[in-house]
């Protein structure tokens, strides 16, 4: 009990509670990831012409998933690193995906495309805030082992104890994505006003 109360249990529950956090984060990439294709077939359906943006968004997904992760991820900072640019990319690509509605209003009316949009608008959401709860969770972890008696815990007994990583806002974040459909074509200059002037 002495020990105990010392905080000798206080790193592997800050641990356990980051771990649990991270999954929370990978469930929502997972749930995003599982609407993907049925939105991009929605959108193949209206907007054929579009098809470098749906193969972007095809090939970011596939990218994004085939990121191994585990445990071990959230403390080896170069594959969280590789993990988390594999996300934000495939945010970007579908950003630029769910602007096309602008230009095609049979797919902006749509109802499976509103539906699945919705749906990702959802997700985007539960996502930053996964991304939250799992920096603070870090945050807590970390400040543990640094300081005392935590530290003198990781030192000894919990010496598996490493700082994990955070989620950073990626430069792309910064703005929102940008959409160039061409440019629009020129007005159409009407001769008849100037053939009337001259009769």
């Amino acid at each position: 009990m002495l020990i105990a109360g010392c905080g000798i249990n206080t790193i592997p529950t800050k641990d356990e509670k980051a771990k649990a956090a991270w999954a929370e984060v990978q469930n929502q990439y997972q749930r995003r990831a599982d609407l993907i294709p049925n939105l991009v077939e929605t959108v193949k359906g209206y907007a054929a012409q579009e098809r470098q943006v749906l193969t972007e968004v095809t090939q970011a997904r596939a990218s994004a998933t085939q990121v191994k992760v585990d445990a071990s991820t959230i403390t080896d900072p170069a594959q969280f690193e590789k993990y988390a640019q594999a996300q934000d990319q495939l945010s970007g690509v579908l950003g630029r995906l769910m602007m096309i509605q602008e230009r095609y209003p049979d797919l902006k009316s749509n109802e499976n495309f509103m539906a699945l949009q919705s749906q990702l608008e959802g997700t985007e959401n539960r996502i930053s805030i996964a991304r939250r709860d799992y920096n603070a969770a870090v945050q807590d972890y970390n400040t543990e082992i640094r300081t005392f008696p935590g530290a003198l815990w990781a030192g000894t007994v919990h010496r598996w104890a490493k700082p994990m990583q955070t989620f950073q806002a990626s430069a792309a974040a910064q703005s929102a994505p940008s959409v160039n459909f061409g440019a629009p074509p020129a007005p159409s200059v009407s001769t008849a006003p100037a053939a009337a002037n001259a009769q």
